[in-house]
């Protein structure tokens, strides 16, 4: 694990992990590939390109020759990368299937002829379908409601296959949904912390009354770091613990926190698939000595806190999501030896 492969390393929950992970002086190597899609940006690797032991890789996971020769340089996986939208699912089913599916293939099949010691697949608690009641554990079987759960699912079976046939040394972890500092403002955290800031009116579905789990970033990436380094090969690690809450309830507290109240709100029709409960069992993580810290009120005001000091960060992409961004300050400073 001392020189590791973050694949989708510049979006939200990749980023957190690559300047997690080169906080540890046994990582002798980190390379991010990352194709900077809508959501992925150097800008939220931030300081971390000062860090020597940093390469970036603009390319596809699809790319079988560049995964290839990137691989050959690592002993470890950690694959972040994915379409990761339910409402950009429900139009462009297609694309997730590509990347999710396929892409999680290209990898695994390049980490065996590889050699590679751990390769760690970051997935979803959407797989496991909405409950009525109970939590799901790491036996149940998937159940996912949506395009995007189904491509993860899918993506998941994939990559335990290739543990199975093969022998690779797989992991896949199942978070809840993860919250904190520079996500995408289309997820609904940044979404309506982004609207609320600007002065706009946020959208609620149905009465508000679908439940998720709610895990800070950081909590996500020190379980998946546990995992890394002491998962067993072939198990799969759901990844829970935070704080369940209705859409209603986490409205409240954004509203409270952007000093607005309940006329900035409009209720909209449900999605046409749109989960009503997802909840896990954690008890696996557990006994690896994985536990939560991050209180949510606290996590919550810190996250809009950064939006509202951030507006650089996050307005441009709110006019327009899929314009081209210009490197991070640091990139065109003088790392592009590091950057290509």
């Amino acid at each position: 694990m001392h020189e590791i492969l973050v694949t989708g390393g510049a979006g939200f929950i990749g980023s957190h992990f690559v300047r997690r992970i080169l906080r540890r002086d046994d990582v002798s190597r980190v390379t991010v590939l990352d194709a900077l899609t809508y959501a992925g940006h150097t800008e939220n690797l931030g300081t971390a390109f000062l860090d020597a032991r940093l390469t970036f890789v603009q390319g596809s996971i699809l790319d079988g020759r560049l995964v290839d020769e990137l691989m050959a340089r690592h002993t470890a996986v950690v694959h972040f990368a994915a379409e990761s939208h339910v409402d950009r699912s429900l139009t462009t089913a297609d694309t997730f299937l590509t990347t999710n599916v396929l892409g999680t293939q290209t990898l695994a099949a390049s980490a065996g002829r590889n050699g590679i010691e751990k390769f760690v697949h970051a997935s979803t608690d959407e797989v496991y379908g909405s409950l009525r009641d109970g939590s799901a554990s790491e036996d149940d079987l998937v159940r996912p409601s949506v395009p995007y759960a189904a491509s993860k699912a899918a993506s998941d079976l994939v990559a335990l296959s290739h543990f199975q046939t093969y022998g690779l040394p797989v992991c896949v972890t199942r978070s809840s949904n993860n919250y904190g500092p520079h996500q995408f403002p289309e997820k609904i955290i940044p979404l309506f912390t982004t609207r609320l800031l600007r002065g706009e009116k946020v959208t609620l579905h149905g009465q508000g009354q679908h439940v998720r789990n709610w895990l800070h970033v950081e909590d996500n990436c020190e379980g998946v770091e546990l995992v890394l380094r002491e998962g067993q090969p072939g198990e799969i690690y759901n990844l829970g613990g935070g704080t369940d809450l209705t859409g209603r309830d986490l409205t409240a507290k954004l509203l409270a926190l952007c000093g607005k109240d309940w006329d900035w709100v409009t209720y909209i029709p449900d999605r046409q698939a749109n989960d009503l409960r997802y909840s896990m069992l954690w008890d696996k993580i557990a006994a690896l000595g994985f536990r939560p810290t991050r209180d949510l009120d606290e996590g919550l005001a810190d996250t809009v806190d950064w939006y509202r000091r951030n507006p650089d960060r996050w307005a441009p992409l709110t006019r327009n999501p899929y314009a081209a961004h210009a490197p991070h300050a640091l990139v065109a400073a003088g790392v592009e030896a590091r950057v290509r």
